[in-house]
């Protein structure tokens, strides 16, 4: 009994924590799944130019997102910290500094998307076609860059101070608003004329704007705890700027070359054959709502670690850690079991050839082991290692193995040694298992704990 209390935390108090900010987190993020998934039903009632022009724009415009993520990502960084410590003067001084970034990058590229589409479009695509219709959708949702710039970096940053509700409470006004607008301005309802790709970038781009609309006016008039104002924005943030840099731009680097790591494993199964790319799109959806859970768990682990070492209480912030992985290890487990239980349900719901069905259960097989690393390395990275201030040694981490490890190993098993579509998926993926066991030792040895804010 002695060394679990040393090693794990016993408070019931603290799991509700838990429960309470990892709750909405796990909603929001099923939320955007299912809007990524009524999105991909409707528009591909018209065909498949109009779903590859909207799906390829979407890829550039993801990866505007993934800057986002780094930029509040480092923001998060400081202002769990700077929320344990109760130095909300320097919250907001880093809130005006993240926001002011992410508001000229998405000018920049909102800029790009109005006038230069039809390049952006030739970097994904090469058929006429497509290109023009992802020219439509890139105009048209040329503002969404500005208010993503807004949305995302903020909903990072309210969860540092455990706020948690209210980003939830936007998403699902959201979700709503472009469902109904999806349905009223793609197929021409309620006397609206029928604007197919194009309603449906202007349904995204109007429902943006509601959420951008509901998270400025908590954040700039309602909330009380952090007390951010317009004036605010004119207030001098050079003694942010260092610290700032230091703990985002590894952050920001990390998600960005990640982001494109990932584009290139979806180049190698592309290049796999139309059976291979289709079963995989069937398990990456099996896979993304098989880990909503523990994505909200990482970022509960994330924000309390941080809080804890904001205050200044390193051993607590440990005990917190071991805590953290342990119940990663559990979420993976559980979610390897959902993988395994609905993988028949799953595949026999498509009209497959025996070839495709085949290397999906392949896929499926090798998901169900895989999910228990991406579990645990995600609890790491994205969480606890984070948060504690270690950004530099997991922007290393995250190059390293993706583009030395999973990216050659995975091109090898598939164009060169021939192998079964299990250990393709498998290799593709064994940055998850290296970062597991790099990132353990790294936090055992306590080298993690940063304190940003003292």
């Amino acid at each position: 009994m002695t060394i679990l209390q040393k090693l794990f935390v016993r408070d019931r108090a603290f799991y509700r924590t838990i429960l309470i900010l990892a709750l909405p987190v796990v909603l929001q993020n099923m939320i955007t799944i299912g809007v990524n998934m009524l999105d991909t039903i409707m528009l591909g009632t018209y065909g498949e130019t109009q779903l590859s022009g909207a799906s390829l724009a979407n890829e550039f415009i993801s990866l505007h997102q993934i800057l986002c993520l780094g930029i509040g990502g480092g923001a998060a960084v400081l202002t769990s910290q700077f929320w344990g410590a109760k130095d909300i003067p320097a919250m907001r001084r880093v809130i005006v500094l993240m926001l002011r970034i992410s508001l000229i990058l998405g000018a920049v590229l909102g800029v790009a998307a109005l006038l230069i589409p039809d390049l952006l479009m030739r970097i994904y695509a090469d058929e006429l076609p497509v290109i023009e219709a992802g020219v439509i959708y890139f105009r048209i949702s040329a503002p969404a860059f500005v208010l993503t710039g807004v949305i995302t970096p903020v909903t990072v940053v309210l969860r540092s101070a455990r706020q948690v509700r209210l980003p939830l409470i936007a998403s699902i006004i959201s979700f709503a608003c472009n469902l109904f607008l999806n349905w009223v301005l793609i197929f021409g309802h309620l006397g609206m004329p029928e604007m197919q790709i194009a309603g449906a970038a202007l349904a995204t781009v109007i429902s943006r704007v509601i959420e951008a609309a509901i998270l400025l006016v908590y954040l700039l008039v309602v909330d009380r705890r952090i007390g951010l104002r317009v004036k605010h924005f004119f207030l001098r943030c050079g003694d942010m700027l260092q610290p700032y840099v230091r703990y985002s731009v590894p952050v920001i680097v990390s998600d960005f070359l990640l982001g494109l790591g990932n584009t290139a494993v979806s180049v190698v199964i592309g290049h796999m054959g139309e059976s291979f790319t289709a079963a995989n799109a069937v398990v990456a959806q099996t896979v993304r709502l098989s880990t909503v859970a523990n994505q909200g768990i990482s970022n509960a682990g994330g924000v309390m670690t941080g809080n804890t070492l904001g205050r200044g209480d390193k051993e607590t912030a440990y005990r917190q850690g071991v805590t953290f992985l342990v119940l990663s290890v559990l979420m993976g487990l559980l979610a390897s079991v959902i993988i395994l239980a609905v993988c028949p349900l799953v595949i026999g719901a498509y009209d497959f050839l025996p070839e495709t069905r085949d290397i999906a259960y392949q896929l499926m097989y090798s998901v169900a082991v895989m999910v228990i690393f991406q579990a645990t390395q995600s609890m790491l990275t994205k969480g606890i290692l984070r948060n504690g201030g270690d950004t530099r040694f997991l922007m290393v981490a995250d190059i390293a193995f993706m583009w030395l490890a999973s990216v050659p190993l995975g091109a090898l098993a598939a164009y060169v040694w021939g192998l079964s579509p299990f250990w393709i998926y498998a290799l593709l993926k064994i940055d998850y298992i290296i970062k597991t066991v790099w990132c353990t030792i790294r936090m055992k040895q306590k080298k993690w704990m940063h304190g940003v804010a003292g």
